[in-house]
């Protein structure tokens, strides 16, 4: 019944006289809760449905996993994933997947650590013997990037930590740290900054210690199999977002771009080698 409603809630319908109705399906990675997905994605989804021409529908997905299988197997067209389940789908479909457009956020994009203020933890090497959430295992802001540099410190997080948490969204890492679940949590610098100016997170109590180094990130990936004509399509709707226009701003400030840039999969090689490195993917 809760997916149900999200897709209606986020379902576009627009018919073309004398002409089947083409349907656009659209999902992303589940990066934060369900009805904060429903409220950035929905303005978006409006405006594709418009100019693409199509009926616009977003189906949720329960996990990251589910968003790569979702779109190898075809059952979607357009989804929102990170560095991390790029790679995977990359590799799951044999290199039948394009990433097509990203944030300009999204080409020196950065993970950040947090912990409760007076925890006495002020750098990485600080974590070992704590208790830390990553996001979902499949997160490239909130588990593949934070676990490269902190191997780079030297801390094997299985090894040192006390314990390692999954909170599988970036939302309830920040919960988690503020109700004392965990000493620490790494998770999206954007998602972070959207909490602190939003004042949905107590700075006196809650405290960042370490932003990592830049890296590339998400992405709106297509099937290769989608045709030439939507993809160009898309391409047009996004790199068309302005801030100078109220629909635009609204987007963009809801899904915390700038503007949106053409990339390209060999964007995303430091990611394969960052995930390899860690164990994350098998080495062929």
């Amino acid at each position: 019944m809760k997916t149900k409603l999200i897709v209606l809630l986020i379902s576009l319908g627009i018919s073309t006289s004398g002409m089947a109705e083409q349907v656009l399906r659209i999902s992303s990675i589940p990066e934060e809760a369900a009805t904060e997905q429903v409220r950035k994605l929905k303005p978006l989804a409006d405006y594709l449905g418009r100019e693409v021409g199509a009926r616009v529908i977003f189906t949720p997905v329960n996990d990251y996993p589910a968003a790569v299988e979702a779109l190898v197997n075809k059952k979607i067209d357009l989804v929102w994933l990170g560095g991390s389940t790029f790679i995977q789908a990359k590799i799951r479909s044999k290199d039948m997947v394009v990433p097509l457009l990203q944030r300009q956020e999204d080409t020196d994009f950065k993970s950040i650590f947090i912990t409760r203020a007076g925890s006495g933890i002020t750098r990485l090497e600080d974590l070992k013997g704590k208790t830390v959430s990553f996001g979902s295992p499949s997160s490239t802001s909130g588990h593949l990037m934070p676990r490269k540099y902190l191997m780079d410190v030297g801390l094997e997080p299985e090894r040192d930590f006390k314990r390692i948490a999954y909170s599988k969204a970036h939302d309830a890492a920040i919960a988690a740290v503020a109700s004392g679940q965990v000493d620490a949590a790494a998770l999206d610098i954007t998602v972070w900054q959207k909490f602190v100016s939003e004042n949905r997170v107590d700075t006196t109590k809650v405290v960042s210690f370490h932003t990592t180094p830049g890296f590339f990130n998400y992405n709106w990936t297509v099937h290769r199999d989608m045709p030439s004509e939507l993809q160009q399509k898309i391409i047009a709707a996004f790199l068309k977002l302005s801030p100078k226009t109220a629909e635009g701003k609204e987007i963009l400030t809801l899904n915390r771009a700038t503007r949106y840039i053409r990339t390209e999969a060999k964007n995303y090689d430091g990611i394969e080698a960052a995930a390899r490195a860690a164990g994350l993917l098998a080495t062929p």
